[in-house]
C-alpha cells in the first residue's frame, strides 16, 4: 500500500493532511479530537504577542457562497486571530505535543513588526516543543489594520526582514504564510527565501465581502448595523490558489523552496493536484469546518488508493509532475486541432450546448427538428464551452484530429512532426512547430 508518511522540511507527520490555522486549531479540546480523528498535522490558530488582548465580535463571523444545493463553495470570515491568553495557548500546545509526539505542530504568530516583539516570542513557543512555526503574513482583516498580517506580507522587505529575525531567535523550521493580497505571488516567495524560510505556505485568504443585506443595506456578516471586508476561503479559492503555487513552483528562483499548498481542499484529489504542481503537504480548514474532522478518513483512503492504483508508493513520486507542463500562453501549440463530439446515446436533447453555443461561441452545434444535436465541424474551435454546460458528464468530449486530417474550419492538414502537431508547411499562414 502507498506510504502517506509525509516529511515536510524535516517535519514528520503520518500522513500530509494538515489543519490549517484557524478556528478549528484553537485550542486544545479541538486540536485532540483533529488528531484522533486522523489528521497528521495542525497549525495552531494564531498567536499574538503577551499585551492588550485581542477581542473578537459576539455576533456573525461568517458569511457564505452556496451552491444551489446549499453546498459551501466559498466562506468569508473576519474573525481574528486567537482571543485566548498567550500563555493558556503554549501551555495547552506542550501538553498536546506531548501526549503526540508523531503529529505534526505548527504554531502560527503575528506580532508587531518589531524585531523585540519577536525576540521575546520566539523562545516561549520553542520551549512547547512544537515542530516550527508558521508566520502569518497573510491576514486580511483586523490585524492587517494595525500594521500586521497582510500588511506586511505586501511587502517584501518586511517579508525578509522579519524571517531573519526568526531564523535568528528560533531553531526549528520557519514556515512564512504568504497573502494572495498581492499582484505578482513570487515576489515575497523570493523574499521568504532570502530571509532564510525553509518553506512557504499559500495561499491565505482572499480580502472580500461575499454580500450585502439589501434591507440593512450593510456588507453580511452585519454587525450592528455594520459589516467589513474579510477572508475568502473555499473550494471557490482552489483555481486562484494553485495558480499561485505553480507560479512558485516554476520559476526557476523558487522552484526548489518547499511549499504547504492551502485554498479550497475538500477531497483528496484536490490534495492530489496541489501535490502534483509542487506542494509537499496541505493545509484544509474549509472543508473541516463544514463537514468536521472525520472527512480526513476519506482524503487519506482515497489518496492511498489513487496512489495504488498509479504505482506510487510515496508522495515524493508524484510531487511535482505537473510543474513541466505549466507554461506560459505563449510557449502553447497554437497548431493543436481538436472537435467537439456528441455521444448521441447519452444525449438527453436539453439542449443546452446549443443555447450556449448558438448565442454566446461559434454556432457549430446544429439543432434538427427533433431535436438531435450534431456538431458543424467546419465552424468548431474546441473551447469546450459545450463539454462544461452539458449535464451529463462525459456526453461531450473533445476528439483530436489525427494526424493527416482535412481541419475543415482552416483548411489545412493536420500533420505530426517531431512529436509536435504542427500545420503542413505547404498551407499559408503554418507556422512550424519549435
Amino acid at each position: 500500500m502507498a506510504d502517506l508518511t509525509s516529511n515536510f522540511v524535516g517535519i514528520t507527520s503520518p500522513n500530509p493532511f494538515w489543519l490549517a490555522s484557524a478556528p478549528p486549531t484553537d485550542k486544545e479540546y479541538n486540536v485532540r479530537r483533529a488528531f484522533e480523528a486522523g489528521w497528521g498535522g495542525v497549525v495552531w490558530k494564531t498567536l499574538g504577542s503577551e499585551g492588550p488582548p485581542v477581542v473578537n465580535v459576539n455576533g456573525p463571523r461568517y458569511g457564505v457562497i452556496h451552491g444551489a444545493d446549499r453546498r459551501v463553495l466559498g466562506l468569508n470570515n473576519i474573525e481574528l486571530i486567537t482571543d485566548r491568553d498567550l500563555f493558556q495557548n503554549l501551555d495547552e500546545i506542550k501538553r498536546v505535543k506531548a501526549d503526540y509526539p508523531d503529529h505534526a505542530i505548527i504554531v502560527s504568530l503575528m506580532v508587531p513588526c518589531e524585531e523585540e516583539a519577536w525576540k521575546a516570542i520566539l523562545p516561549l513557543v520553542e520551549d512547547t516543543g512544537a515542530d516550527g512555526i508558521e508566520l502569518n503574513f497573510g491576514c486580511p482583516h483586523g490585524m492587517a489594520e494595525r500594521g500586521m498580517g497582510s500588511a506586511v506580507g505586501q511587502v517584501p522587505e518586511y517579508i525578509e526582514m522579519v524571517t531573519r529575525w526568526c531564523k535568528q531567535y528560533y531553531s526549528k523550521p520557519v514556515i512564512v504564510k504568504l497573502t494572495p493580497n498581492i499582484t505578482d505571488i513570487r515576489q515575497p516567495a523570493a523574499a521568504a527565501m532570502r530571509g532564510g524560510a525553509d518553506a512557504v505556505s499559500l495561499i491565505n485568504t482572499i480580502n472580500s465581502i461575499v454580500s450585502v443585506d439589501l434591507d440593512a443595506m450593510a456588507p453580511e456578516p452585519t454587525i450592528d448595523g455594520k459589516g467589513t471586508h474579510g477572508g475568502y476561503c473555499g473550494p471557490a479559492v482552489k483555481p486562484i490558489a494553485m495558480n499561485m503555487v505553480a507560479e512558485i513552483a516554476r520559476t526557476p528562483e523558487t522552484s526548489k523552496l518547499p511549499i504547504s499548498g492551502i485554498g479550497g481542499i475538500t477531497t483528496w484529489r484536490d490534495a492530489a493536484e496541489y501535490m502534483a504542481l509542487g506542494c509537499g503537504n496541505v493545509q484544509v480548514c474549509t472543508a473541516a469546518m463544514t463537514y468536521g474532522f472525520k472527512i480526513v478518513q476519506e482524503m487519506k483512503s482515497g489518496l492511498s488508493q489513487w496512489m495504488d492504483e498509479k504505482g506510487y508508493s510515496s508522495i515524493d513520486d508524484f510531487k511535482g509532475m505537473a510543474v513541466p507542463n505549466v507554461t506560459d500562453w505563449q510557449y502553447l501549440n497554437l497548431n493543436y486541432v481538436a472537435k467537439a463530439s456528441i455521444n448521441q446515446d447519452d444525449c438527453i436533447s436539453c439542449g443546452r450546448c446549443f443555447a450556449a453555443c448558438e448565442d454566446t461561441s461559434h454556432q457549430a452545434i446544429l439543432m434538427s427538428e427533433d431535436r438531435v444535436f450534431t456538431v458543424n465541424d467546419a465552424e468548431c474551435v474546441a473551447c469546450n464551452l459545450c463539454v462544461e454546460v452539458c449535464p451529463v458528464e462525459d456526453c461531450i468530449t473533445m476528439v483530436p484530429l489525427a494526424a493527416g486530417t482535412l481541419d475543415e474550419r482552416t483548411q489545412k492538414v493536420v500533420v505530426k512532426e517531431h512529436g509536435d502537431w504542427t500545420t503542413h508547411p505547404n498551407n499559408p499562414g503554418a507556422v512550424a512547430a519549435e
